[in-house]
This record gives C-alpha cells, sequence and structure tokens, in this order.
C-alpha cells in the first residue's frame, strides 16, 4: 500500500536519512523511537506537510511525492488533535464529508456510526473546549476515519494523555481497528503501544531507521547494541566466549549459542531473577551477588548489583524488595535463562 523509498531531509535540526519502508494493506505499523529522533518529520512528509529533499512517497503504486496533502487520500491525526474550536464535535467529523458534499442524510448517518463505534455519540452536542483528553483524542480519531482513508497517519496520537485513559484507548484501538478495517502508521516513543497495537515495528534512532520487523522478532533480537539499549536491554556485557561460554570479569555465563572470541552480550532487567537462596529451575546461569543500590520506580524497583566484577540491573516488585529484605550490602543470588541473552 504505501512504500516510502530512500527518503532524506533535513529540518530545524533533524536529519532524516535514507528511510525506506512499506506499509501493507490492513496492517498497524508502528514507527518507534525516542524524541528527537525525527518520527514527524517523516509522518509530516507522508502526509504532504513537508517536501523531502530526496526520495519518493508511494501510495497504492502511485508517486505522490509532490501532491498536495488533500490530494493523497490520507487522513492525519497530529499530536495535538487540531480540532476546529469554533465546531461542534459532529460538525468536527463530519468536516471532511461536508467537503465532499455528500449529502445531509448520508453525512448524519456516517457520523453517528463511527461515533457509536468510538464511544462519542453522547458528545456530538459538545465544543472541543468541554472535552477531556480521551474525547479530544477520539474525536480527532472519528474525524479522521470518517472519510474513510486508504491509510491513517498517527502522531503520537496517545502521549497527552493520563496513563488509565491511555491504555483504555489503546484497547480500544484495536477493537475499533477490527470494526472499521483501517490501515495504520502510527509513530509513538511508548513500547506500550508499539507491543500492544503493531504488527511490525520500525526503530528510528537518530534520523534513521536501523530495524524493521515483525514485533516479537525486533523487542527479542534488536540488530545492534544501540537498538538493545533503547529497547531496554539495560545489562550490555562485554567478554570472550569460548563455545557457550562467555567470561567477563571474573564470571562465567552460559550463552544461547556458541561464539568465539569478544562478544558482547545484552539482558534485560526484568528477564533476571533474584533470591536469598540458590534456586532449583531451568535457569542455566546462577551467580551470587551484593546489592550496590535500589532505585524505587513506584511499584517497580531496580536493583543495581555487583557480582564478582559484573554489575547488573534487576527490576523487582516494591512488595518483593521488602519481603526479601533487599537493601545495599544484601547478598542476593542472581538467576537468568541461557535464552534470554541476546549476542551481539
Amino acid at each position: 500500500m504505501l512504500e516510502v523509498t530512500s527518503v532524506s531531509k533535513d529540518y530545524r535540526g533533524f536529519h532524516l536519512r535514507n528511510v525506506t519502508f512499506s506499509v501493507e494493506t490492513g496492517e498497524h505499523f508502528i514507527i518507534l523511537g525516542p524524541s528527537g529522533a525525527g518520527k514527524t518529520v517523516l509522518i509530516e512528509i507522508i502526509a504532504g506537510i513537508i517536501e523531502p529533499d530526496s526520495g519518493r512517497v508511494f501510495l497504492e503504486g502511485e508517486d505522490i511525492t509532490s501532491l498536495p496533502p488533500e490530494k493523497r487520500g490520507l487522513a492525519y491525526v497530529p499530536q495535538n488533535y487540531a480540532l476546529f474550536p469554533h465546531m461542534s464535535v459532529f460538525d468536527n467529523i463530519a468536516f471532511g464529508l461536508k467537503l465532499r458534499h455528500l449529502p445531509k442524510g448520508a453525512i448524519e448517518r456516517k457520523v453517528r456510526e463511527v461515533a457509536e463505534v468510538l464511544g462519542i455519540e453522547h458528545i456530538l452536542h459538545r465544543k472541543p473546549k468541554t472535552l477531556s483528553g480521551g474525547e479530544s483524542q477520539r474525536v480527532a480519531i472519528a474525524r479522521a476515519l470518517i472519510v474513510e482513508p486508504s491509510l491513517i497517519l498517527m502522531d503520537e496520537p496517545f502521549a497527552n494523555l493520563d496513563v488509565q485513559t491511555r491504555g483504555r484507548l489503546i484497547r480500544e484501538m484495536k477493537r475499533w481497528r477490527r470494526e472499521l478495517g483501517f490501515t495504520a502508521l502510527h509513530v509513538t516513543h511508548s513500547f506500550e503501544e508499539a507491543v500492544s497495537l503493531g504488527d511490525r515495528v520500525g526503530v528510528m534512532l537518530e534520523g534513521k531507521l536501523v530495524q524493521v520487523g515483525g514485533v516479537r522478532e525486533v523487542f527479542s533480537r534488536p540488530v545492534s547494541e544501540e537498538v538493545a539499549r533503547f529497547l531496554g536491554f539495560e545489562n550490555i556485557v562485554e567478554g570472550t566466549a569460548e563455545g557457550n561460554v562467555l567470561k567477563t570479569n571474573g564470571v562465567e555465563i552460559e550463552l544461547p549459542i556458541e561464539a568465539t572470541g569478544r562478544v558482547r552480550v545484552g539482558l534485560r532487567p526484568e528477564d533476571i531473577v533474584l533470591s536469598l537462596e540458590p534456586l532449583k529451575s531451568s535457569a542455566r546461569n546462577e551467580l551470587r551477588g551484593i546489592v550496590e543500590s535500589v532505585e524505587e520506580l513506584g511499584p517497580i524497583v531496580r536493583v543495581h548489583i555487583r557480582t564478582g566484577g559484573l554489575f547488573l540491573r534487576a527490576f523487582i516488585t516494591r512488595s518483593s524488595m521488602m519481603n526479601m529484605g533487599i537493601k545495599p550490602g544484601a547478598e542476593v543470588y542472581v538467576s537468568f535463562k541461557a535464552s534470554a541473552l541476546h549476542v551481539f
């Protein structure tokens, strides 16, 4: 459906470099990256708001690179929603249909159908300034979807919402997609959105699309240490591999594959199990360590552990920390499966 080929752009301090990817019909494709990676510049190029310095954009095989936004057949939901403040919710949603000169009865029917799917039929009479963030987001999405675009573009659609509202709308987005059957290109910095909604994900770092693949593949098999760190592999360990054993800082770690020479491995904090006694489990790696520090992150705690000359980070719940008496100086056992390690 959508093909972006070798797109580059220097724009207000952002630098896109040879971005190439495609979105298939019916797919929810996520562009995932930190703030400043160039995600919004990319989506605005696809929307026709910004012209690329080089590269092409194709939709359904047609080159739309030079077409104005209104001629592309796309719908765009910007981060700030961009609702018309002087119009009612009904008129905001109906705006695109009125531009197409649909009969009044058809507009009324379609607005109410989409409003019902998105759960906003009871606020059609209200003005945008009276809406909550979640309601505004639903209206913006309804306005985009009602024109039945070939592709909907969403720029950080849930970034301005509280945690509970964001979680609810992510769940509901799945239902809207099933009922309305749209194709989406969605840029975000949220791992939750990527994992919950994405069919495929492209990781963007410093203006480059550095990895594209299925969500599970990308999150479990990052192509580089840079991608791994961004995706939450907080433990990056370097050492010398001999067969399926990695030797590093006086510690031996069993690897999931055989390797030779200097290698790096990544391990997520959530894949480490802490205990006060050795565990009887399938984990092939168990190390004794000392707690260096404890970092409370609400209900989750990041524990910094030294084992030999190796420093690791693990996540546990706050209640587990209290029950186990985890504090600086405490002795713990660190366990993790060889399969949890990713070798670069």
